[in-house]
């Protein structure tokens, strides 16, 4: 008897799923892949920068697993619009939500809402071409990034960069257009403790002192660490970089990056829009992290914040609001109810992790779930609401149009298309909803 699983979301935690259920069932098995944008591959599509071609290549990957025997994409395909848990539990043996982190956390400090305050997923959403991204104009002068991970490392760098060191990727023509006319000058990240605590690679920190188009700037006193002892190879790593760029001469480029640490965000100022942001000076105290009274204002007419993703509720299932997460048991939700990825530990782990993570989830699913026969289909429950899904040949048309497209403007090998209209224009979907 064939076991039937849907796998709510399409990123690399669905698509590990997926392919964990292929090769960890004794008999045979059928997996329908979710996804409500058109598209699919979620953070690898729309969360790593397009100047980061090597770690896109992962998409290869996950495209042989689409392509598995008994796998289906089914793309523009929502949960709690289109369809509900209850329909997706009579449709099928099992199901696990994959769904992910989306959004950023907030500051949680007084005009933090002002126009010009910005979540840093939105801004990497926009340069990745994300359908439901914001648009945004960099009319500004100077911008303030508020964290020192690996996101706000990448939001920098697309930030310093020229719009010509992007032209042979991926980025979205309008995009492009729009960076190449940025008026940005000075770029500051913010870091709430030190420089032994920052969360970003070397690789990744590396990247910055690389930039052409810009001058790099720590400060001695921020990036002084007294004991080297006990920290990793990495830490080191990144410690002995940032306390070589405070001694670096800047060499006039057009744009500086002034990497702070030390400096917690207490208030975004303003008016009508951000004008700056008052920061306050810490310590450590017992290990957590203290402010000592002393202040410091940075002008700033964008502030973008890039401290953690979290992620949301899901129509119809569990959600702790305290974890941010699916409660679970080694992936298992409830009956016939599974979670993997982010949404069932938080954002944490790279890319990969997320293979792990499936496998546990899918030995829970296998250990409990038995076949069950004569079930409907969801192909005859989204034909009577009038749904049609976008199909794995339907998502090849769009990486086809988005080919043609970096031919025609002699770019790379592929430029993003940008929108639901163009996407479906691609495959002659333009009259689906």
């Amino acid at each position: 008897m064939t076991l039937r699983v849907a796998i709510v979301g399409s990123g690399p935690a669905g698509i590990y799923t997926a392919e964990a259920l292929t090769k960890q069932s004794a008999g045979p098995v059928e997996v329908d892949v979710l996804e409500r944008l058109p598209t699919p591959y979620g953070l690898v599509r729309y969360g790593v920068a397009p100047d980061h071609t090597s770690i896109k290549s992962i998409a290869h990957y996950l495209r042989r697993v689409l392509e598995t025997p008994g796998v289906r994409f089914l793309g523009g395909v929502e949960l709690g619009a289109d369809l509900h848990v209850e329909d997706l539990l009579a449709c099928y043996d099992a199901v696990v939500y994959c769904t992910g982190a989306m959004v950023d956390r907030q500051l949680g400090i007084p005009g933090e809402d002002l126009p010009g305050s910005v979540a840093a997923t939105d801004f990497v959403n926009w340069y990745c071409g994300h359908p439901d991204a914001p648009d945004f104009t960099l009319d500004v002068a100077e911008v303030a990034v508020v964290g020192v991970g690996n996101v706000a490392v990448d939001v920098v760098r697309i930030l310093a960069k020229t719009a010509d060191e992007l032209r042979a990727t991926d980025i979205p023509e309008q995009v492009l257009t729009a960076l190449a006319e940025s008026r940005v000058k000075r770029i500051h990240m913010i870091g709430r403790r030190g420089a032994a605590h920052a969360k970003f690679t070397l690789k990744e920190l590396r990247e910055l002192g690389e930039l052409l188009n810009a001058d790099i700037l720590t400060f001695p006193d921020e990036v002084a660490v007294e004991d080297l002892t006990d920290l990793s190879r990495q830490v080191r790593g990144n410690v002995d970089v940032l306390q070589a760029w405070s001694t670096r001469p800047p060499q006039d480029r057009p744009r500086r990056l002034e990497v702070r640490f030390w400096l917690r965000p207490v208030e975004i100022l303003g008016v009508s829009r951000v004008e700056g942001i008052r920061l306050e000076r810490t310590r450590l105290e017992d290990g957590r992290v203290v402010g000592t009274g002393e202040f410091e204002t940075i002008p700033a007419d964008m502030v973008l914040r890039s401290v953690g993703y979290r992620s949301v509720p899901l129509p119809g299932v569990p959600f702790s609001e305290r974890s941010m997460t699916v409660p679970n048991e080694a992936g298992r939700v409830r009956d016939r109810e599974y979670v993997a990825g982010w949404l069932k530990r938080g954002p944490t782990g790279v890319i990969g992790t997320n293979k792990s993570d499936a496998a546990e989830t899918v030995r829970t699913l296998l250990a409990e779930v038995v076949p069950e026969p004569a079930r409907p289909t969801l192909d005859d429950l989204l034909a009577a609401r009038g749904v049609t899904p976008v199909t794995y040949q339907d998502w090849l048309a769009i990486e086809a149009a988005e080919e043609k497209l970096a031919r025609t403007l002699d770019r790379g090998e592929k430029v993003k298309l940008v929108g639901r209209a163009a996407m479906l224009d691609a495959f002659g979907g333009a009259d689906r909803r």
